[in-house]
C-alpha cells in the first residue's frame, strides 16, 4: 500500500460509522456517544498499523484543537456536543496535509445538507414527522454535513479536485 494510500485508508474504513452518524442525526438530531467511541477504537485500532508514529501524533493534534474550539462553541450554543465530538473523531481520520482541504469540503457538505433539509422539510416535513430533522422549526443535523465530508474527501483527494 502506497503511503498516500495509507493515510487516506483509515478514512475510508470508517465509511460505515458515517453513514450510521448521518441517518442517526437525520433520524433524531442525535450523534450516538457509543458511535463516537466506535470510530475512536476503530482510530486506535488501525492508526498503529496504516500510519507513521508522526502523524498520528498530527492527527491527534489536529483533533484536540478542534474539540477545543467545538467545545467553545458548544458552551455559546453554537451546535451540538454530539457535533463537537463527531467532528473530532473524524479529524483524526484525515491526513494532517488534507485539513486544509477537508476544511472547504466540509463548507461545501454544510451547504449541500441545509439544501437537503431545507428541501425534504418543504416535501415531506411535518410537526409530526418520524424525521424529526424534518420536523418545523427543528434544529440542523450537523452530523450529515459531518458524514458527508468525510465521506466525499477520498475522492476529492484521489481526484486531486481542490
Amino acid at each position: 500500500m502506497s503511503p498516500e494510500t495509507s493515510e487516506i485508508f483509515p478514512l475510508v474504513l470508517v465509511t460505515p460509522f458515517l453513514v450510521v452518524m448521518a441517518h442517526g442525526d437525520l433520524k433524531r438530531l442525535k450523534i450516538s456517544n457509543r458511535l463516537v467511541l466506535g470510530m475512536l477504537v476503530a482510530f486506535v485500532a488501525c492508526a498503529p498499523l496504516l500510519l507513521p508514529l508522526p502523524e498520528i501524533g498530527f492527527r491527534a493534534m489536529a483533533a484536540a484543537v478542534v474539540f477545543l474550539l467545538g467545545l467553545a462553541g458548544f458552551a455559546f450554543g453554537l451546535w451540538g456536543g454530539g457535533d463537537v465530538k463527531a467532528l473530532s473523531a473524524v479529524i483524526l481520520f484525515l491526513p494532517s496535509d488534507a485539513l486544509t482541504v477537508f476544511a472547504f469540503v466540509f463548507s461545501a457538505s454544510m451547504f449541500a445538507g441545509i439544501a437537503a433539509v431545507l428541501t425534504l422539510r418543504a416535501l415531506a416535513g411535518k410537526p409530526d414527522s418520524p424525521w424529526r430533522s424534518l420536523r418545523p422549526q427543528a434544529g440542523f443535523p450537523i452530523g450529515l454535513s459531518i458524514a458527508l465530508s468525510g465521506i466525499s474527501l477520498p475522492p476529492v483527494i484521489a481526484l486531486n479536485l481542490v
